[in-house]
């Protein structure tokens, strides 16, 4: 949950905001770094709230529906900062779940391992193409840095998938 926290705190530091607005912010800027879905943002939501973490207000314009605003308070705001500097210093333990795959690779044919591996290079490097046209962010340097690092994972994987499928064709 604490990654979690982070990213909705994150985005309370600047305004105060309601569920929708958050919801769509993640989805739209946020898929590479979190698969966080509605419900469980919502839910996450009203745990901080009834931690003491961010405050809710009951909005309502014209005959639409109430909803509610989250703000994060002070006591948020030191909740973010620790669980920010406890992010910062982690070291990250990484699964990549097509390493299952390359575990039991010499139960199949190479003929079929390394089209399969050839057809993993190309998505890999599709989606390097794509963050590599991500524009800078002009005010936020972090954003930079979690994009840079997205590119830096990439090309090592791609650079892994080209050696593999070399080593692979002429053993």
């Amino acid at each position: 949950m604490e990654h979690r926290s982070l990213i909705l705190l994150g985005l309370l530091m600047g305004q105060s905001q309601h569920g929708y607005q958050i919801n769509e912010f993640i989805e739209r800027n946020l898929s590479t770094v979190t698969d966080m879905k509605k419900p469980t943002a919502y839910a996450t939501l009203d745990k901080l709230n009834q931690k003491g973490f961010i405050d809710i207000q009951l909005e309502q314009e014209g005959n639409r529906p109430t909803r509610k605003v989250y703000s994060i308070n002070e006591s948020g705001r030191n909740y973010f900062y620790k669980l920010l500097l406890n992010n910062l210093s982690s070291a990250e333990s990484v699964n990549y779940q097509g390493d299952i795959g390359l575990m039991f690779s010499d139960l199949l044919p190479m003929e079929k391992v390394i089209p399969a591996l050839k057809e993993r290079l190309k998505k890999n490097q599709h989606q390097l193409d794509l963050f590599k046209q991500t524009p800078a962010h002009g005010i936020r340097t972090g954003v930079n840095l979690a994009v840079e690092h997205k590119i830096i994972m990439l090309e090592a994987e791609v650079a892994f998938l080209e050696k593999t499928i070399n080593n692979l064709q002429f053993n």
